[in-house]
């Protein structure tokens, strides 16, 4: 585990010490889109990365996507943790970017948006993967691995969250409406996929139509309850597609 670990530092620190030196440079920025979009490229290299050091795998089935993650829970509950603790830092050490959070509160009601909409969100995926076996589409998850898989994804996909619909969606609300501020944030979102879709992998064009199917689910849950719903449904059908559940 470790030497993939220092491997996959070794590939992404470059780009994180750029990118944190214009993060810096652009603290100074009274407009704090500067400072989230360095954070969103940021995020897309960590991410992206991952693909070339089999940390997960995409593919598609057809016009089906998939997607699997490594089967070393370590790793996964490291990398879980790792974007927690970063972006806890960035909304301590950030009060403007905080302030555009609408978190909404976290209510049973809160909860069934969220699980519904990632429900909603994987449920087309998982029926018409139905028609293609397992061995084509990613093969079999261990069921030992899916609670470290589930707290992965609720982490890790929080850290987008609160950068699309947090952060982005909260300073889009700020000079437009409402609803086309989340329609911004999922085309933003799914357009934050076209390398790892097109140069990363050659999932194509599924990857991209998923990504924006769940994006305005996300950015819709965000406009009506705030990024909890947003985030537990964007966790929730990571989960379920990566589980092979079905």
């Amino acid at each position: 585990m470790l030497p993939d670990l220092l491997a996959y530092g070794v590939r992404i620190l470059p780009g994180l010490l750029l990118i944190g030196a214009c993060f810096a440079l652009a603290r100074g920025e009274r407009d704090p889109l500067l400072r989230i979009m360095v954070l969103i490229f940021g995020f897309v290299l960590i991410r992206d990365a991952m693909t070339p050091l089999g940390f997960w795998r995409l593919g598609a089935a057809g016009a089906i996507p998939w997607l699997r993650f490594t089967d070393q829970a370590g790793i996964l509950l490291l990398f879980g943790l790792g974007t927690l603790a970063l972006t806890a830092g960035v909304l301590r050490l950030d009060g403007g970017l905080c302030s555009l959070v609408r978190w909404g509160r976290f209510t049973p009601v809160t909860v069934s948006w969220g699980v519904g909409g990632g429900v909603l969100a994987a449920g087309p995926v998982l029926l018409l993967s139905l028609l293609t076996p397992m061995a084509e589409r990613g093969g079999a998850v261990a069921v030992t691995l899916l609670p470290v898989l589930l707290a992965f994804s609720l982490m890790g996909n929080l850290a987008e969250e609160v950068l699309f619909r947090g952060f982005l969606q909260g300073r889009l609300e700020q000079h437009t409406g409402a609803i086309r501020a989340a329609l911004l944030s999922a085309l933003l979102f799914a357009a934050c996929h076209v390398f790892l879709a097109s140069t990363v992998t050659d999932v194509g064009w599924p990857l991209l139509a998923f990504t924006l199917y769940e994006g305005l689910i996300c950015a819709f849950l965000r406009l009506c309850s705030g990024v909890i719903a947003a985030a537990l449904a964007h966790g929730i059908a990571i989960f379920l597609l990566a589980g092979a559940l079905v």
